[in-house]
Parts: structure tokens; C-alpha cells; sequence
């Protein structure tokens, strides 16, 4: 199975930010790193105002049942792809673009960093255009794409047993 870093940019609802850290922690994900104006547990050095911070909080435990405590995880205002990269890490977006492989036809390498976006646009042209590889889940259905949460678990589960 490969290492497995997610990061989860742009993220607005703090039920998929749950869903997120329960997936992950099924797949056994190494790390997620959360970014942007996406919502995040508590952390230890944590400068938000707290009142702010606990109810973020209760609201992805809500979802993620424990998850957010056993999941590594940390904040970042800009995900750290470069860091990444240099670590040996492959870039994976998660998204429809023209140069999408899909998800069935993708060998994952052993170091992944999944990258998803936000909720409506997904991820942003520049940090699509960092990225090693682009994936993406075939649709079959009138709908253009799954939600966030659900996506990330597909794509969690297919490259966890393509390479076991």
C-alpha cells in the first residue's frame, strides 16, 4: 500500500472536513494536511479565538467520531507542494481536467500526496498545473461530480488496493 498524504484545500463544510479524517484513518492515511479557508480541529498552538476553534471542532467530530484525534494532521494557509515534492512525494490532484487519467487506468506510485479542492470549483488552475498527476472518477450518471468527501474516499480505496 502506498504512503498516503491527503490534503484537503479549500474545503467549506466542516461535515466534510469529518468525513475526510474518518476515511482517511479506514485507509490509513498518513497525514492530512488541511489549507486555505478550510476548517481544522483544534491544534495545540492554535490562534484562534476559542470559542471559534471549539465549535470547528465539535462540528467535525460530529462526523469524523474520533477520527481527528487518531489522523495526523496540520494546518497550512498554502498547501505545501513544493515540501512535498522534495520529500519524494508524487502530486495527485483529484479532478476533471483535460489531462485526467482515470482513476481505473492510474498506477499509483508509492509516495502519493492526493490533493482535492473545493466543494463547487475544485481545485484551482495553479495548483492543478503543479501537479505530477491528475486523476478522475468516471461518471455514469446525469450528475458532473461526486461530492468531496465521497470522491476522496473512492480514490482512497482504489489506489489502497491496486497496489496491495
Amino acid at each position: 500500500m502506498p504512503e498516503i498524504t491527503l490534503i484537503a484545500h479549500n474545503i467549506r463544510s466542516t461535515h466534510n472536513i469529518g468525513a475526510l479524517f474518518r476515511t482517511a484513518e479506514g485507509f490509513g492515511v498518513a497525514k492530512i494536511i488541511i489549507s486555505g479557508y478550510s476548517p481544522y480541529p483544534i491544534l495545540k498552538r492554535d490562534t484562534r479565538l476559542p470559542h471559534i476553534r471549539e465549535k470547528l471542532h465539535a462540528q467535525i467530530h460530529k462526523t469524523a467520531l474520533g477520527a481527528e484525534s487518531i489522523v495526523p494532521f496540520e494546518y497550512s494557509e498554502q498547501p505545501p507542494l513544493a515540501a512535498l515534492k522534495k520529500a519524494g512525494y508524487t502530486l495527485v490532484g483529484l479532478e476533471q481536467d483535460k489531462r485526467s487519467i482515470l482513476l481505473q487506468d492510474y498506477s499509483p506510485p508509492q509516495k502519493i500526496a492526493l490533493l482535492i479542492g473545493e466543494e463547487v470549483n475544485g481545485i484551482e488552475q495553479d495548483l492543478r498545473n503543479l501537479c505530477d498527476d491528475i486523476i478522475e472518477i468516471p461518471m455514469v450518471g446525469q450528475k458532473e461530480s461526486f461530492n468531496v468527501s465521497v470522491a476522496s474516499g473512492i480514490a482512497l480505496y482504489a489506489l489502497s488496493v491496486t497496489t496491495r
